[in-house]
């Protein structure tokens, strides 16, 4: 007996993309966060305890940046 099933939407294969990608979105900018508490302690210290984060924002922004410039160079 053969028992097939139609999707009429693909919200949920959508739905599955998105969480995905915000996902992995997530994993990396942990993992930057990461990686600047190890490199660069004083800039996190100072923007967790003034409570501004914009300096914090702009160290993560410019290692990410330079990751992937990096990768690019390898490639």
């Amino acid at each position: 007996m053969d028992v097939r099933i139609e999707r009429k939407s693909r919200v949920g294969g959508n739905l599955f993309s998105l969480v995905g990608i915000v996902g992995l979105l997530a994993a990396v900018v942990a993992g930057a966060t990461v990686w600047l508490l190890l490199t660069d302690p004083v800039t996190v210290a100072e923007s967790m305890d003034s409570g501004e984060y914009s300096p914090l924002v702009q160290s993560l922004a410019g290692s990410l940046y330079d990751a992937i410039v990096r990768l690019l160079k390898y490639l």
